[in-house]
């Protein structure tokens, strides 16, 4: 939700993203379906192949094609694990990204 409204975040990286389902207990301000499609900022989505937490069909993919932000500025990143990928590939596919969109750090 954060990234929806709070323009200060210029770009963003999910980790393990994807919709959850509550069976309908969630109220309409706080169900994610009603602030993905106004995420606009640069997004990268992290997330594991083998996941049965959040699968890919059912869960993955449909927050990813929600995501208002530009085809060209997401990307989704399937890694060959289960719910997180390796903190190896998501520290360099993060800096990346961030190196990408802000810049490089500078000393």
């Amino acid at each position: 939700m954060i990234l929806a409204v709070e323009e200060r975040l210029k770009v963003s990286v999910l980790l393990a993203g994807g919709f959850l389902a509550y069976g309908g207990l969630q109220r309409p301000e706080v169900n994610p379906i009603n602030y993905v499609t106004r995420v606009e900022s640069p997004t990268l989505m992290l997330n594991g192949r083998y996941d049965s937490i959040l699968p890919i069909d059912t869960v993955q993919k449909p927050m990813f094609e929600f995501l208002g932000t530009p085809p060209e500025h997401k990307q989704w990143k399937l890694n060959d694990t289960d719910h997180i990928p390796p903190i190896n590939d998501t520290i360099k596919e993060t800096l990346a990204w961030f190196d990408r969109y802000l810049g490089p750090a500078k000393k």
